[in-house]
């Protein structure tokens, strides 16, 4: 079927698929009609994302509870004991619905309204927020998750891409675009990332929240959008290129995170080390300089090459803000000694923040 087929079933306007908005000037749908040998990239087979999606949440559970759990049990990952909350209706429904850290006159009214003295609410409150801080054990679980499939897929989607002439040589990427036919593996392998970040959005509510929470749902919404917009348009090549060079350093950060959570210092630090060096190689120099290049030299403006081109900036920015804090990591740990081991770029919770300034001390 070519796409114009498929339109009245999908119930899209045609307006939307017009061939001027989605493919370079001079080409048409028409030039991507399947054959029995050849197949194009289908915007319909984009569907079976939410199928993936709710399959890979339920690996991930899977996983999760048969693999990472006994695995960072027997490794040794433990949590800290946390004082116990005494149950208090006044100060839990405050907690709830108005903040985790009362201000001032919030703490007197509060010491009234449950006969407490200041002294006593304001521990509570630590407490309290200390008992709502994620498991230690549900942070090695997330990482070994994320480190699983970023590890499979970087090194599964090389193997794809080893043999194509055109992921060496960036010039023949935009040889013959559109007209370039879909390798049934590389739609599978498009249909996996794409499923992925879709259970990643899912599973934001329930995940531990880190401190660049906001930069990682621009992230999310980014990728998902540019995987969408490239397969209709059939830069399945380009597509490739940009995963794989992201996929390059994921799964080393994770390793990293797993290590920090096992309370493996150095081999932490050097695998941390290792992720920078990939990242802001990967990031700041291939990405922009050789993968983007190419991407703005060869191919010819029209609306979703301009559309692809922004998100693309969008991502360009946030490589940026994250090499900042890897950087700012990396010479924290130099000039205090390792005084600092934590992940700047995502291993820190937001609740953390809110406990640095005020720690939970034992009473």
């Amino acid at each position: 079927l070519s796409v114009p087929s498929i339109l009245p079933r999908m119930g899209v306007s045609e307006g939307f698929w017009h061939h001027e908005f989605w493919l370079p000037p001079g080409a048409a749908w028409e030039d991507l009609k399947e054959s029995a040998d050849i197949h194009y990239p289908q915007p319909q087979d984009l569907l079976l994302c939410i199928p993936g999606a709710l399959i890979l949440i339920c690996v991930r559970c899977l996983f999760e509870r048969t693999v990472a759990l006994p695995l960072g049990r027997g490794l040794g990952v433990s949590d800290k004991q946390r004082p116990k909350v005494q149950p208090n209706a006044t100060l839990e429904g405050f907690y709830v619905l108005l903040g985790r850290i009362p201000k001032k006159e919030d703490l007197i009214s509060l010491a009234k309204q449950s006969d407490l003295p200041i002294k006593k609410v304001e521990t509570w409150f630590r407490h309290r927020r200390a008992q709502d801080q994620p498991r230690l054990i549900k942070k090695f679980c997330e990482a070994s998750w994320r480190f699983m499939f970023y590890f499979t897929s970087f090194f599964s989607g090389l193997a794809l891409l080893s043999d194509k002439p055109w992921f060496w040589d960036h010039t023949l990427c935009w040889l013959k675009f559109p007209q370039q036919p879909l390798p049934p593996a590389l739609g599978w392998f498009y249909l996996l990332e794409l499923s992925f970040y879709c259970s990643l959005v899912a599973t934001l509510p329930f995940d531990v929240k880190r401190k660049d929470f906001k930069e990682q749902i621009i992230h999310h919404i980014t990728t998902i959008t540019l995987i969408f917009v490239s397969y209709c348009a059939n830069m399945i090549r380009f597509g490739m290129i940009v995963m794989l060079v992201h996929d390059a350093s994921d799964y080393i950060l994770e390793l990293a995170k797993m290590l920090h959570y096992l309370k493996w210092q150095r081999v932490c630090e050097a695998v941390f080390i290792t992720f920078a060096v990939v990242f802001i190689i990967s990031r700041l120099v291939i990405f922009p300089l050789i993968v983007y290049y190419y991407f703005v030299t060869k191919l010819p403006l029209f609306p979703v090459s301009c559309l692809i081109n922004a998100f693309l900036l969008v991502l360009q920015l946030l490589h940026i803000f994250w090499s900042y804090l890897i950087i700012q990591m990396i010479f924290s740990v130099i000039l205090r000694g390792g005084a600092k081991r934590q992940d700047a770029r995502s291993d820190t919770e937001e609740s953390d923040r809110s406990e640095a300034e005020d720690p939970v001390k034992n009473q």
